[in-house]
């Protein structure tokens, strides 16, 4: 698309720069990941909200004043936590880039693709146990003849 015209050759090489495989590429995407990581942990949690909630409902984090002090502690964890999650998503994500590029592995899944299906099987997986456990609970309950928070007697 970028060889037609000769005044656009640098954006030919830019392609080429920025395709997979080449160091660019792999800083670019994995400073992408890492910058997504704490951009969406900012959008989601808000550590000042947090510790309102827990000053309203009577509950504290030992040696740590309810309010302020709460919230800076609550972010400075937030902060770790996110930090260690961002490498870990990084190194999944960039790991069927090196098997591809380094040892010719034929990989068809590149990192986002195997992340998101991690994920989902995750989660398929916790709403299978929760629908087996109910179900347990259901069974359980009408062994012991407990219908609608009312025992039934005999």
């Amino acid at each position: 698309m970028f060889g037609g015209r000769e005044s656009l050759l640098w954006l030919k090489d830019v392609g080429a720069a920025l395709s997979p495989g080449q160091p660019i590429y792999v800083i670019l995407y994995a400073a992408a990941i890492f910058f997504f990581c704490f951009f969406y942990t900012a959008l989601v949690f808000n550590p000042r909200e947090t510790a309102d909630n827990l000053k309203k409902s009577g509950a504290f984090i030992p040696g740590y004043r309810p309010g302020e002090q709460t919230s800076r502690f609550i972010d400075k964890v937030m902060t770790r936590l996110t930090l260690i999650g961002a490498i870990y998503i990084t190194l999944v994500c960039l790991i069927p880039e090196f098997l591809i590029v380094n040892w010719n592995v034929p990989f068809y899944f590149g990192g986002t693709s195997l992340l998101i299906i991690v994920v989902v099987s995750m989660d398929f997986m916790a709403q299978v146990q929760t629908y087996v456990m109910t179900h347990q609970y259901e069974n359980l309950l009408k062994k012991a003849n407990f219908k609608g928070g009312n025992f039934i007697s005999r």
